[in-house]
């Protein structure tokens, strides 16, 4: 019994350590918890929108395949599903929303918010490889291929293909640099987090 009561107290006294601010934090315990709180309503809402993304590519790749009788159309609308559906599982591997654990302390909720801030940073940083990346086989296929394997004796239109890949090459790497910008905004609030917590 006597056991018990010392180990309670033991809990009880490193939970109060636990959730007091360390001298020097210019932070509070509940500015954290908000903060934490606002990624991840902000990652939910933004993952959401991705979902919906991926549901729209996928229903209206399955329409192309069912309905236009093109290999080309067909070929480049499978790709463009399996990349869409790559690109929602990549998504909730790496960048899915994490609720804040309950009865988490000062250093536990830095920790925490640290490390979600470092998760979003490291998944925006390589966004070439998991969410554009996967999208640009298939987008190859629709526009090449429709200029490439034109029936026998229809004229071509270059003009047009060199404009249709500028704007896709331009729209890539727009993305591209306003994922790195949040990144580099991401390992901001990393830094100042640190620096308002009394840590290095």
């Amino acid at each position: 019994m006597a056991n018990e009561v010392n180990l309670r107290n033991e809990l009880d006294l490193r939970s109060v350590w636990q959730s007091q601010e360390p001298e020097g934090a210019k932070i509070s315990l509940e500015e954290i918890q908000q903060k934490a709180r606002t990624l991840h309503s902000r990652v939910s809402r933004r993952n959401l929108r991705e979902y919906v993304a991926v549901a729209i590519v996928v229903l209206a790749g399955a329409f192309f395949i069912a309905r236009i009788h093109s290999a080309v159309v067909r070929v480049g609308s499978a790709l463009q599903i399996a990349g869409a559906l790559y690109v929602a599982y990549q998504l909730h591997r790496r960048g899915s929303a994490k609720s804040l654990p309950e009865d988490c302390g000062f250093e536990c909720c830095v920790d925490f918010h640290r490390r979600e801030l470092e998760r979003q940073r490291d998944a925006l940083r390589s966004v070439w490889w998991w969410y554009l990346g996967p999208l640009i086989p298939g987008l190859v296929v629709l526009v090449a291929g429709k200029e490439f394997f034109r029936p026998a004796g229809e004229p071509h239109h270059w003009i047009g293909f060199a404009v249709m890949i500028a704007i896709c090459t331009l729209l890539f790497a727009g993305i591209g640099k306003l994922n790195h910008m949040a990144a580099r905004w991401l390992q901001k609030q990393i830094d100042e987090l640190n620096a308002a917590a009394g840590q290095r």
